[in-house]
């Protein structure tokens, strides 16, 4: 490991050591690493829209799809307490597949194994079967399309958390879909470290207290063993 990629995962690790409320950020760029695309990294869905081609085929079916070892260093942290809150605009249910508590977690943009009720805003698992909510209104599909409304509940949630944190680390995500790109501004204002753990660049390069443009795979792990360590917790 080059020694300056070394110095700044253990900067890392102390962070979160020092730190009294933790939220993470996640966007296409974590899931990667478990074979799904992203959408503006240089074969990304968008960015091959762009250029008039299809997205490449998965290799996988969806629901055959795990959690990678970036997705379970976020798991780590929530099981040492570290965690507070994780916001995600991922679709792909990896972050509840991993094991992370759903109160723990706000999905801005739906999640694809999930129903919502048009009139309570409750989700249900599209495995239940049901075409109605126990409150009796319709149940739709949870992903938000453009164009549409982010869920009420999990933005305000968002908003909440980002203005409280004191460290808001972003994990693959370029930052430019609003208003979930709101989020580290609030948690700047607040007087929040902002990490940014992304290889393409963000327009929050210049105000982010920490940088990473490795994969994500090669910092987290590291970072909360590291912070195992700091936390008296050998393996």
């Amino acid at each position: 490991m080059d020694k300056n990629l070394d110095k700044r995962i253990q900067t890392l690790a102390h962070w979160m050591y020092d730190s009294l409320y933790l939220v993470f950020f996640t966007g296409a760029g974590i899931s990667t690493e478990s074979g799904l695309p992203d959408f503006r990294g240089p074969d990304g869905v968008w960015t091959r829209r762009d250029k008039g081609l299809a997205p490449k085929p998965m290799k996988k079916q969806w629901d055959a799809v795990e959690p990678n070892k970036g997705h379970l260093a976020i798991l780590e942290l929530q099981k040492l307490g570290k965690l507070k809150f994780l916001i995600s605009q991922n679709v792909d249910n990896l972050h509840l597949k991993s094991g992370i508590l759903p109160e723990l977690l706000a999905e801005l943009h739906g999640n694809m194994t999930k129903l919502r009720c048009t009139q309570c805003g409750r989700t249900v698992d599209q495995s239940a079967g049901q075409s109605k909510c126990d409150c009796g209104g319709p149940l739709v599909s949870s992903v938000v399309d453009f164009g549409q409304s982010l869920p009420e509940r999990d933005l305000a949630l968002s908003f909440e958390h980002s203005r409280k944190c004191d460290l808001f680390v972003v994990v693959g995500s370029s930052l430019v879909v609003t208003p979930a790109a709101q989020m580290p501004v609030e948690a700047l204002n607040a007087g929040a470290k902002l990490v940014i753990i992304n290889a393409g660049e963000t327009p929050f390069e210049k105000q982010a207290h920490l940088r990473f443009h490795e994969k994500i795979g090669e910092v987290l792990p590291k970072a909360v063993k590291r912070l195992k360590k700091l936390m008296g917790l050998f393996e």
